[in-house]
């Protein structure tokens, strides 16, 4: 992934430095499981502590073997003595290296991803807690539909956050496993022993069964679970993007003092960063299909999921933790424009109250077709004819006088009433209790 959408830390991890230097623990750890084991002489796995991998001499290497675990032993191999150096990789095939250290590699990204997530869903639980009692406009198909809670839009993405959470925190759990159980994995000339030692040493569990390779099926899932957060954090931007609208107006990505929008049009302020989020995540979408072509190799392993790997893994999460600090950053400094979310209630003349004048028509007497079309009729006049509102028309009409006096109709067109049950719906998510009294998937027990 380049700089620009990577931060430093994430990039570090993924490093060719890092990834040989968990190379190199590896096969040191399998030397100290050996010597245990009284297969190698005493002092050998102490002596190989002191080895070194420069990745410039493995390029050296692999220029001439064009193979990168063999160029990367004849590195480390330099550094030691040769009597030393021979006892690395006792027993072992590439392959137990390279997933053991991939492995050990992403659950260590996906940890930082699980951090990203917890930051990210506090902003949204902090906006829904402080936006509980903000009438909204709620929109279907783009279009006015009936008032609700700004609140609720951010408890909402509070939950699937958590269920984000949950699916990554699954998937990390499924690929922390380890292979070293030789070249088509039944321990032929390495015994389980080396395999649990390493593993408990890098806070990993063994594979129950591999074949040369773990199954690609774990790997899968982890970029099929980055993908499906991909899309939380891109629904939440495009919300954001809507709301930010000139004509809408309600919320605004934050806007740096200095920022500015547009080399041409010194007013814009563009959401710039909600239109990134989207853009990365169809890139970040774009990884799930070659993890689950990786699934099929042939037999005990093929190769051909290697230069996938080599990219999707890095990027994936590179782009995940990028993501995750930019929303981060966009919703604790979201700013929220209530006076223009009541506005924008107001800006059909009530048009929106039209389904509780319809119920109300009908516990008076009318029928639900008969109810409709009244309401329909002057909804939809008032709309091509702005100077007389929906109330009024409503007013006038002698059908709605012979049901409803004015003070039934008049308090037909209140926002209090779509707020009646947000209280109740907070307390059934568990939003406003301690962390540790809601659920894992962040749902109350009433849900």
């Amino acid at each position: 992934m380049i700089d620009r959408y990577s931060r430093p830390e994430m990039r570090a991890l993924w490093s060719d430095r890092n990834r040989y230097a968990r190379w190199l623990k590896v096969e040191q750890l399998a030397v100290e499981a050996w010597e245990t084991l009284g297969a190698i002489p005493r002092g050998v796995a102490e002596r190989l502590s002191a080895a070194r991998v420069d990745p410039d001499r493995v390029a050296f290497y692999e220029a001439r073997y064009h193979h990168d675990v063999l160029a990367f032993l004849s590195a480390v191999g330099e550094t030691v003595d040769p009597e030393d150096a021979k006892y690395l990789h006792f027993g072992l095939t590439s392959t137990d290296v390279v997933d053991t250290a991939l492995s050990s590699l992403a659950v260590e990204a996906l940890d930082r991803i699980l951090q990203g997530i917890e930051a990210v869903a506090e902003a949204a639980r902090r906006l829904a807690l402080a936006h509980k009692w903000t009438p909204i406009m709620g929109r279907t198909h783009g279009m006015h539909a009936e008032p609700t809670s700004f609140g609720l839009k951010a408890a909402l993405w509070w939950l699937e956050l958590r269920r984000d959470r949950d699916r990554v925190a699954r998937a990390r759990e499924n690929l922390a496993v380890i292979k070293i159980s030789g070249a088509v994995g039944n321990y032929a000339n390495v015994p389980p022993a080396v395999e649990e030692y390493v593993a408990k040493r890098l806070g990993l569990r063994p594979a129950p069964l591999s074949t040369q390779v773990l199954q690609r099926d774990r790997h899968a899932e982890v970029i099929a679970a980055l993908a499906i957060l991909g899309g939380t954090l891109e629904k939440i931007a495009t919300e954001i993007r809507h709301l930010q609208r000139t004509e809408v107006g309600e919320v605004e990505e934050p806007f740096a003092a200095g920022q500015r929008g547009s080399s041409a049009m010194p007013h814009k302020r563009n959401p710039v960063k909600c239109e990134q989020i989207v853009g990365l995540s169809r890139l970040l979408r774009g990884y799930v299909v070659p993890a689950l072509e990786d699934i099929a190799l042939w037999h005990e392993r093929d190769i051909s999921h290697s230069s996938v790997e080599r990219v999707i893994l890095p990027d994936a999460t590179m782009l995940a933790d990028y993501m995750l600090a930019q929303m981060a950053r966009i919703l604790e400094g979201l700013v929220v424009r209530p006076q223009r979310m009541a506005a924008n209630i107001e800006a059909t003349g009530g048009l929106v109250f039209s389904q509780r004048v319809l119920l109300k028509l009908v516990e008076a007497g009318m029928t639900r077709e008969a109810a409709y079309d009244v309401v329909q009729r002057h909804a939809m006049a008032a709309a091509q004819d702005p100077t007389r509102t929906f109330r009024q028309r409503l007013e006038s009409d002698p059908e709605v006088q012979a049901r409803l006096v004015p003070r039934e109709l008049a308090e037909l067109f209140s926002v209090q009433p779509y707020m009646q049950y947000v209280d109740e719906i907070y307390r059934r998510i568990g939003i406003e209790a301690p962390s540790a009294e809601v659920g894992r998937s962040g749902e109350g027990e009433g849900a």
